[in-house]
């Protein structure tokens, strides 16, 4: 296996687990980030809410989003994506806690992915004040252009998972959990 991945990151419309309403993606072939997608949607109608609170971090608004799929009608896009690729996130377990939840809301299936974590990585290969995707970020070198838009957030998570395996000397995804002592978890489901 080859240092080739997704990573991923959701914004939420409100503090309910599944409000999906932004998703990034980030994707690395061969050790080189090759594209960044940020993709809008509708939450599920059962969180669809707005809150004040994470509409000022993320500045996405029901306006924003009101011409957008629903989560459902832009999963497939989103697993198509991903492909075959291991998925990691800067804490991933707040983006697949969402995405469990908006698949349940949604009535989707959910993907199954095997998934890391960029953060509990730099926490065993970084002596920081916080493990913040900004801090890190800073720390690595990585450039955070917006944060809090899904795109650059997968894109950073994406970056600091590159400069921490140049770090441990790993040459893939497994090799980078395992010298972290996290072998990559599974998201439960199957692809429909």
């Amino acid at each position: 296996m080859t240092l080739s991945f997704a990573a991923f990151d959701v914004e939420t419309a409100n503090p309910a687990r599944g409000s999906i309403c932004s998703i990034g993606i980030a994707v690395v072939r061969d050790g080189v980030r090759v594209r960044t997608y940020s993709l809008l949607c509708r939450p599920p109608a059962a969180v669809d809410n707005f809150a004040p609170f994470n509409v000022r971090i993320h500045k996405i608004t029901p306006a924003t989003v009101a011409g957008q799929p629903t989560f459902a009608e832009r999963l497939p896009e989103v697993r198509a994506l991903v492909g075959d690729l291991p998925v990691i996130a800067h804490n991933a377990t707040f983006d697949m806690n969402n995405m469990m939840r908006a698949c349940e809301f949604s009535g989707a299936p959910l993907p199954r992915w095997s998934y890391g974590c960029s953060l509990s990585w730099s926490k065993q290969q970084l002596r920081l004040a916080n493990y913040k995707l900004s801090t890190v970020s800073a720390a690595l070198g990585v450039t955070l252009d917006q944060h809090h838009e899904a795109g650059a957030d997968a894109a950073a998570a994406a970056d600091i998972t590159l400069a921490l395996a140049r770090l441990a000397g790993a040459t893939s995804i497994d090799a980078l959990a395992q010298i972290n002592g996290s072998p990559l978890s599974v998201l439960g489901g199957v692809y429909g």
